[in-house]
């Protein structure tokens, strides 16, 4: 049924459609309105035999997560930028221990300077974890990708985060389809973990692993993880065939099919690009979009045959590897690296600026194009800030 909502309310209403036991909350700004919306659902009565856990920090909310999935009932919890950071060592934890918690990522810069709006900073710190990393859209895919999540991390053995653009999702309204629990109940099973701690049939978990065997977790991690693209694809399959909508899977293409310029990208920008290609092909540019979904793992066979026809290949990412540039510009190289195709990196949108259809379509139609452009710099405050800096270094003063 149809239902104009905010992206939080629909995460919220598409988690409590997948009946975990134990949603464990510690509020951080954009994806506080998200685990407010499941207590609320678990208080109304509408969720049963779900345990809401208020925690006192983010690590906390992460640890009780792990705890409950050890013991075998489905879990589920939510973070932002400074509280992922805060939780660090228990997502390391969740993903050595292999369990399938899922997790709503509210993306938001991380300071210093603090600054509460959209970027992707939080995802790419922990993007080597070990965890699944999906991203949505639209609101719609977000709701559709929750519900995948739990049926792709309980079929691998691998928490998922699913990574949605803070405000831009979280705090918008727009029409979303909810399914009913019926049709959730036939997609999703009830969890049949294959191990859980008992006390009548006690084992240890997250134990030392010494030299001689820690190279062989690691690569079973690695294994486990390029072993579910197929998971991913299949259950996004699934979904479609359940719910005629075509949500997640590894990536999404469009008007790639005679692009000589293919502009690759994660999250909702994706949406205001695909604006900017409308346009421009009228003038029959040529050019196409692909929006990675599945990030972690990292679909590099799907991209190198969407990307194969390409001549030119522009990566737009909202964050920065300070010292080196674009993250998702040097995966891409690397999936290109065999062609012939020219490679450039936009860093654009950090700390929630705008990345508007005007920055974009005077970029694509630039005759030339450095390397790497930051879209929408203020380079005179840059140049403010070193005449200043040099200022200050000349006369030895702080």
């Amino acid at each position: 049924m149809q239902y104009q909502l905010e992206g939080s309310q629909a995460i919220a209403k598409a988690v409590a459609l997948c009946r975990p036991k134990v949603i464990c909350a510690y509020p951080i700004t954009p994806q506080t309105h998200i685990v407010e919306g499941v207590g609320e659902i678990i208080r109304s009565g509408e969720l049963l035999n779900c345990e809401f856990v208020i925690v006192e920090s983010e690590m906390a909310a992460l640890s009780v997560a792990i705890g409950a999935q050890a013991a075998g009932v489905r879990s589920y919890t939510a973070t932002s930028s400074q509280g992922l950071l805060y939780m660090i060592e228990a997502v390391y934890n969740a993903s050595g221990l292999e369990l399938p918690i899922i997790m709503t990522l509210g993306n938001r810069a991380i300071g210093s300077p603090i600054n509460i709006w959209n970027d992707h900073s939080d995802a790419m710190s922990v993007r080597d974890s070990g965890w699944i990393i999906l991203f949505a859209e639209t609101n719609q895919e977000a709701l559709d990708l929750h519900i995948q999540a739990f049926k792709i991390a309980e079929s691998v053995g691998l928490p998922v985060m699913v990574c949605v653009d803070g405000f831009i999702l979280t705090h918008a309204y727009e029409p979303v389809d909810i399914p009913s629990q019926e049709e959730v109940d036939e997609f999703l099973p009830l969890y049949n973990p294959a191990t859980s701690l008992d006390i009548h049939k006690p084992l240890a978990i997250g134990t030392m692993v010494s030299p001689e065997y820690f190279m062989e977790v690691r690569y079973l991690a690695h294994k486990k993880q390029m072993d579910s693209l197929k998971i991913i694809q299949c259950v996004r399959d699934e979904f479609r065939r359940k719910f005629g909508r075509d949500s997640g899977g590894l990536l999404r293409e469009y008007m790639t099919e005679d692009a000589e310029t293919i502009i690759v990208t994660l999250g909702s920008v994706a949406g205001t690009i695909k604006d900017v290609v409308d346009d421009l092909n009228l003038q029959e540019k040529k050019i196409g979009v692909i929006s990675i979904v599945s990030y972690r793992p990292f679909p590099i066979d799907a991209l190198k045959d969407s990307l194969k026809k390409a001549k030119r290949v522009i990566v737009l990412e909202k964050s920065l590897a300070v010292g080196i540039g674009g993250i998702l510009f040097q995966e891409i190289e690397l999936v290109m690296k065999d062609t012939d195709a020219e490679v450039f990196s936009i860093i654009a949108g950090l700390g929630g600026r705008n990345i508007t259809k005007f920055m974009l379509q005077e970029y694509l139609s630039r005759k030339s194009c450095k390397k790497i452009t930051f879209l929408g710099l203020k380079e005179e405050i840059i140049t403010k800030e070193y005449e200043f800096a040099n200022f200050c270094g000349r006369e030895g003063e702080v």
